[in-house]
């Protein structure tokens, strides 16, 4: 799952972003409002943390936008502003929870954890198609009743797809998805890592094939003919 820091402190970012890390969650961090608000267009988070006293907006302003626009994801507050109204206004402006700083790490980690629980994508853990599944939460891939071992970039590209399925998911979509928006990757990395998933699916029993749709992106469906014919990287 894939988180999105708003805070303008690159030390702090820095601290959550290994101590995020080792939770097993990426994360991706906006140094200000407006590059947050790119991001949360562009990108789909399991959860936001959000400083409220950004350089160029106040952190509750960011927050109206995500409501206005019913954007569910949910938001840790962290912020210095530590007083009874700051709390309850945050809570009012559609924040999930709120955590003063200073603040103990391991703190943020459980509640953060607590959220991504809560959350809609939590309650669809399992992914299905065909005889794929994927497990959000635990990272497994079952294949026709039976797990399958998916390095962690091939994991994230069938998470994306198989949440997809039935439609094409653009080259950038996927890119963005996989490497989050901070990482500098070449330009066929998708490429490689589509293709190792295809194979491996194919060789587990998978009735499912991996499209490249040609200038546009990929689309993964339900195959109902005879696996062994499916996956050559049409």
């Amino acid at each position: 799952m894939r988180i999105l820091v708003v805070e303008d402190n690159n030390q702090l970012v820095g601290l959550l972003t290994k101590a995020l890390a080792r939770a097993g969650l990426d994360v991706d961090s906006a140094g200000n409002a407006a590059a947050a608000e790119i991001s949360l267009k562009t990108m789909r988070y399991a959860a936001v943390v959000l400083d409220l006293g950004l350089p160029d907006a106040d952190g509750l302003a960011l927050l109206d936008q995500m409501q206005r626009r019913r954007d569910q994801t949910p938001v840790l507050i962290l912020s210095a502003r530590g007083g009874l109204d700051d709390r309850i206004t945050g809570l009012h402006k559609g924040a999930s929870d709120y955590l003063v700083k200073p603040f103990a790490m391991d703190e943020l980690v459980a509640r953060i954890q607590t959220l991504l629980r809560r959350s809609p994508e939590a309650k669809r853990d399992a992914l299905t198609l065909g005889n794929v599944s994927f497990e959000t939460e635990s990272r497994q891939a079952v294949v026709a009743g039976k797990l399958l071992f998916l390095p962690p970039r091939e994991a994230e590209v069938l998470e994306v797809l198989i949440k997809r399925g039935g439609r094409t998911v653009s080259h950038e979509a996927l890119e963005s998805q996989v490497f989050g928006l901070s990482q500098s990757v070449s330009s066929n990395a998708i490429e490689v890592y589509v293709h190792r998933l295809r194979h491996l699916l194919t060789d587990a029993g998978a009735n499912v094939a991996i499209h490249t749709i040609r200038g546009v992106g990929y689309l993964m469906e339900e195959e109902k003919d005879d696996p062994n014919k499916r996956a050559k990287g049409q």
